[in-house]
């Protein structure tokens, strides 16, 4: 089913970033002694955006937690290293903020494409098909600045409580 997700924050200050400028986009954020390019958006939580070559060899458990607790975000952040596959094909890994790698994100991959458009590689009105661990969503962002999210439900586990 499709989901309209809402309208992007893009103001710096209301995502909460400590960056202050109305787009936070192609801002150089060191992290273990390298420089990555970000871009931030809230789709009501707070994402990170890093366009990266492998997002396959990334070593997530040990930068992720450094992006979450930086302190450029007051509230933490959640990050999402984006590969180009092609203009309307990204993979992606998460660092979900409290919770570590997450093999899918529904708030992280309207981010993506809302960071992907405003940063000129994929294009507005169109679906970007997001390749996440957990299974592809698709996601586009209209004209009347809602994001739609498109992606199939599916039941990760079951389990019982006794109490």
């Amino acid at each position: 089913g499709t989901v309209n997700m809402g309208k992007p924050i893009l103001n710096g200050r209301h995502i909460p970033t400590r960056y202050g400028m109305s787009v936070v986009k192609d801002q150089i954020l060191n992290i273990d002694n390298n420089d990555y390019k970000i871009t931030c958006i809230s789709m009501g939580n707070p994402h990170c955006v890093v366009f990266c070559d492998d997002v396959d060899r990334l070593k997530l458990d040990k930068i992720g937690p450094l992006f979450e607790r930086h302190e450029m975000f007051p509230e933490r952040i959640n990050t999402e290293f984006v590969e180009i596959v092609d203009e309307n094909h990204l993979k992606i890994r998460v660092w979900e903020r409290g919770s570590g790698e997450t093999l899918a994100c529904g708030t992280g991959a309207c981010a993506v494409a809302v960071a992907s458009v405003i940063n000129g590689i994929c294009r507005r009105n169109e679906k970007i098909k997001i390749q996440a661990r957990g299974g592809n969503l698709s996601v586009e962002w209209q004209e009347n600045d809602n994001v739609y999210l498109t992606g199939e439900a599916v039941e990760v586990f079951t389990g019982e409580i006794k109490m």
